[in-house]
């Protein structure tokens, strides 16, 4: 039976109010222009590509998704309608299968930065291009759950994605389960975010051999609060505000982002005043920080893991995963990365209800405690022997590959010896570059690497759900059909406390499995003038600085 989501009744009265307020006080940043730093200059101002939180930054300016997220004046973040100004929910049950159709209304007055309507056309252009294969996004998945996704990927025939234009002004997206995070993850992505095709097409005819929007970044043609007004090449991009924009701007009239190479020269440049906001900060400003015992790093959404082939003649053997997750000293690796010893797959920051995150509201999953180490590698000694190898040296020698950067050096050199010291098994790590190591992993051509667990949504569903058996994001080849039924569980399930419960039990399952051993996760912080207020910090990792208005005095 279709029904107006009930959620979206409560969401659409405050996002009046907030336009109300907002046009209210337009004033207090009337003439406003805000200097930022977020990192080196873009790597890509695609939307399917941008994967630098910096990059993501500036197309979170610069487009907007059906649905936008937008922070209160505590900095808690909330999720208000974008292009879309209703959305309606149909859910039908068939077999034991659900499937959930939403559809979105587009704002009559969305327009364009050339004039030209908004149309659902551009969202099916967008999607289907993230969904396309041949495209190679990493953010692909985001639209896994929508009906089709599998089918469309497979045939190379992006028309079986069930993303389609009923007409100018109405989108249609069938989803093949209940996702709670979708409205609020997905259709607030920069990845998801709208393109116009003949802008792509011509642009890209015009950028001589470059990427479609770097010939020239003034003539992008965008739909969000703001519009590229200049680019001085490897120093600074300046957004002015979009005249065409639906709703009242109450922050800066301009934002020159300015580009920095690495987190010291991205602070000088905040010393001198030079800018007003920046991210990352230097070592030796987070040092600072960390010396008040009250102040807590953001978490980043990342998990960094060991993973074991699963499919590999080795690592099909659980007893012998087990012993090599146990030898694993994670609180020295945790210090060598400037990180947390993991406790799950999940990191923190993943919300689960109003009383906390889903880490903080789980139970430790790893054990971490130096005062037990010398007893889980005894037990880890007597598990290798029970796997049958009666000693490390049985196993031949092993490669663990990774991602070659400073940080990933120092870990994959102390994870290769505490191998080697507590179970006697030679492991050489091998740094790669990103490309090669994305395709070892795709090909099953490895046997220990090491990765980022990261997701596309800030939810716990959507770190637990590459590792089922039919998922192509299954790199480690686990297979486990009590953790299949779970996950086809949550994905059904209407009651959102179950739901949670379920997850709690999937990665607890998957980690009483040995499939993966995580090992540690990072927190990150960022600066904004005392000056100002307004600006936020998505948890998935880009900022806003749309909102910013001068503090009152």
């Amino acid at each position: 039976m279709k029904q107006l989501l009930k959620r979206l009744t409560a969401l659409l009265l405050p996002a009046a109010l907030c336009a109300a307020l907002l046009s209210g006080c337009a004033k207090d940043g009337e003439g406003l222009a805000l200097s930022v730093c977020t990192g080196a200059a873009p790597e890509s101002l695609d939307p399917i590509y941008a994967e630098d939180p910096g990059d993501q930054t500036i197309l979170a300016h610069l487009y907007e998704n059906l649905m936008r997220v937008t922070a209160d004046s505590t900095g808690k973040t909330s999720v208000l309608p974008g292009m879309a100004k209703t959305v309606e929910q149909e859910e039908e049950v068939k077999d034991g299968a659900v499937t959930v159709t939403y559809t979105f209304r587009l704002r009559s007055n969305a327009r364009w930065s050339d004039g030209q309507p908004v149309t659902a056309k551009d969202f099916v252009y967008a999607w289907q291009r993230l969904a396309n294969p041949a495209t190679g996004s990493r953010y692909a998945d985001l639209l896994s759950v929508v009906k089709g996704y599998q089918e469309a990927r497979a045939a190379k025939d992006m028309s079986l994605l069930q993303v389609t234009a009923k007409n100018d002004s109405t989108l249609v997206v069938v989803l093949n389960g209940r996702y709670d995070w979708f409205l609020k993850e997905v259709c607030t992505s920069p990845a998801a975010m709208p393109l116009r095709q003949d802008v792509v097409q011509k642009l890209k005819a015009a950028s001589a051999g470059k990427s479609w929007w770097e010939g020239d970044p003034v003539q992008l043609v965008t739909n969000g609060p703001y519009t590229v007004a200049a680019l001085e090449e490897g120093r600074l991009l300046r957004l002015e505000a979009n005249s065409r924009y639906y709703a009242a701007q109450p922050g800066p009239q301009s934002i020159d982002f300015h580009f920095a190479g690495s987190a010291e020269e991205a602070w000088s440049l905040y010393e001198s005043k030079t800018v007003d906001a920046v991210w990352p900060l230097p070592d030796a400003r987070l040092e600072e920080l960390a010396a008040d015992p009250e102040w807590t790093p953001l978490p980043e959404l990342t998990t960094y893991a060991a993973l074991f082939n699963c499919a590999s003649d080795l690592f099909s053997d659980p007893t012998l995963r087990e012993a090599m997750s146990l030898a694993i000293d994670r609180s020295a690796l945790a210090q060598a990365a400037g990180g947390l010893p993991a406790e799950g797959v999940v990191p923190p920051g993943v919300p689960e209800n109003e009383e906390g995150d889903f880490r903080s509201l789980s139970s430790p999953l790893l054990d971490n405690s130096p005062e037990g180490y010398e007893e889980r590698c005894r037990s880890a000694r007597a598990l290798l022997e029970e796997a049958g190898y009666n000693s490390g040296a049985d196993l031949g020698e092993l490669e663990f590959l990774y991602l070659k950067n400073d940080v990933n050096d120092a870990v994959a050199q102390l994870l290769c010896r505490q191998w080697q010291e507590v179970l006697g098994v030679t492991v050489v790590p091998e740094g790669l570059t990103e490309q090669k190591l994305a395709s070892a992993l795709r090909n099953g051509e490895y046997t220990l690497a090491g990765r980022s667990l990261s997701a596309s949504a800030n939810d716990a569903e959507c770190f637990l759900m590459s590792w089922t058996s039919e998922s192509p994001e299954n790199l480690i080849r686990y297979e486990n059909t009590a953790y299949d039924t779970l996950m086809a569980i949550v994905a059904g399930a209407a009651d959102g406390t179950a739901r949670m419960g379920c997850l709690h039990d999937s990665e607890a399952l998957l980690l009483m499995n040995f499939a993966c051993a995580p090992l540690y996760t990072r927190g990150t912080a960022w600066e904004l003038r005392e000056t100002f207020t307004g600006a936020f910090r998505d948890p998935r990792g880009w900022f806003s600085f749309a909102g910013v208005v001068s503090r009152p005095v």
